[in-house]
């Protein structure tokens, strides 16, 4: 954590008024799917980073857009062991996100082993089935990329990813040979 203690910050101060609350929830929701770190009411913080510049501007022009206010800061702790303190509040909300992640790559195995097991292999279930796959390809990819400490469960959110993409694999060749053998013809013959 050496090289994390020294990481500045950017700290966000946001008055937003409280009608309508689209407002307030369109900046809640971009500084949540950016990984910043609610500190407060209005108060946000996210490392000073390439990764989260982005999402800060986004939120900050939302801000304004509602007639609200924004100061934007660079900070950083005033002791190793504050600095220490705040990777660790980040890095904690990085575990919650992996924890999230990897209790939906297990559900998404659990359904693709119930497909399985009641032999539905149709082309409209692959396709439904491929579709979560690339959403939990999105979110591991949206989660790496603010995980900017390595938080623990990265590398067990990657294996488990590898997981999925294997079972999925496995439930194609199934669906397709399911869907090309030759069934009898319709006079009971082979097709």
């Amino acid at each position: 954590m050496n090289q994390s203690v020294n990481t500045s910050w950017l700290m966000l101060v946001l008055k937003i008024p409280a009608q309508p609350s689209r407002h307030r929830v369109a900046v809640w929701r971009e500084l949540r799917k950016i990984g910043a770190l609610s500190l407060g009411q209005g108060v946000w913080a996210a490392p000073d980073v390439p990764v989260f510049a982005d999402g800060v501007t986004r939120a900050v022009q939302l801000t304004e857009r509602a007639d609200g206010e924004a100061v934007v800061l660079t900070a950083a702790g005033r002791s190793p062991g504050d600095a220490e303190r705040f990777v660790a509040m980040f890095c904690a909300a990085r575990e919650d996100d992996w924890r999230e992640f990897l209790s939906d790559c297990d559900k998404y195995l659990a359904e693709l082993d119930k497909e399985i097991r009641q032999r539905k292999f149709t082309l409209a279930e692959l396709e439904e089935e491929e579709q979560s796959l690339e959403r939990l390809r999105r979110w591991h990819r949206d989660i790496k990329a603010r995980d900017v400490f390595g938080s623990t469960g990265a590398d067990e959110a990657e294996r488990r990813l590898k997981d999925c993409a294997e079972h999925f694999e496995d439930y194609t060749e199934q669906v397709f040979t399911a869907l090309h053998q030759a069934g009898p013809g319709p006079d009971g013959g082979e097709a």
